[in-house]
């Protein structure tokens, strides 16, 4: 071999090897400290002196998240505090305590008079019924949604 295909060689190992620790730093950072959001979809602070506005509850609409199986049965979040944020992160509405949660895993949120949940891009996907959700997906009273090990469903 001559010298410059070798010293081509070892600069294409040089930055594939770079390629790859860049990649495995950037999926740690990302579930330490949880996907980037766009600035479309980041939430707008509220002008001074005026209130959110809560949804309007109709008769028989949910009331509130709970966690109805896993490490932290029990937990629940009200949905008049939408869009509520769930994982293991400090920001979530429901922190859960599993290891196979993401920081930021998922969010339910109102959409006209429909809750919907939305993985947040997590490692492990989230669940409504056995299917694995890729998209927004409607929720109703009962339908369970599982994230890692933890099961939670909406209830009046």
């Amino acid at each position: 071999m001559s010298e410059l295909t070798l010293f081509l060689v070892r600069l294409a190992y040089l930055a594939i090897l770079w390629i790859f620790v860049l990649s495995a730093i950037s999926v740690i950072r990302t579930d330490m400290y949880g996907a980037r959001m766009p600035a479309s979809a980041q939430p707008r602070a509220n002008k001074p002196g005026k209130q959110p506005k809560n949804p309007p509850r109709r008769r028989g609409s949910p009331t509130h998240v709970a966690v109805v199986e896993g490490p932290n049965a029990g937990a629940r979040a009200d949905l008049s505090q939408a869009p509520i944020l769930i994982g293991r992160g400090p920001d979530a509405a429901i922190r859960l305590d599993d290891d196979y949660v993401s920081t930021r895993h998922a969010r339910i949120a109102l959409s006209g008079d429909q809750w919907f949940v939305e993985d947040l891009g997590s490692t492990n996907g989230t669940y409504v019924g056995a299917a694995r959700i890729t998209q927004p997906t409607t929720l109703a009273l009962g339908i369970q949604v599982r994230i890692g090990k933890t099961v939670l469903e909406l209830r009046k």
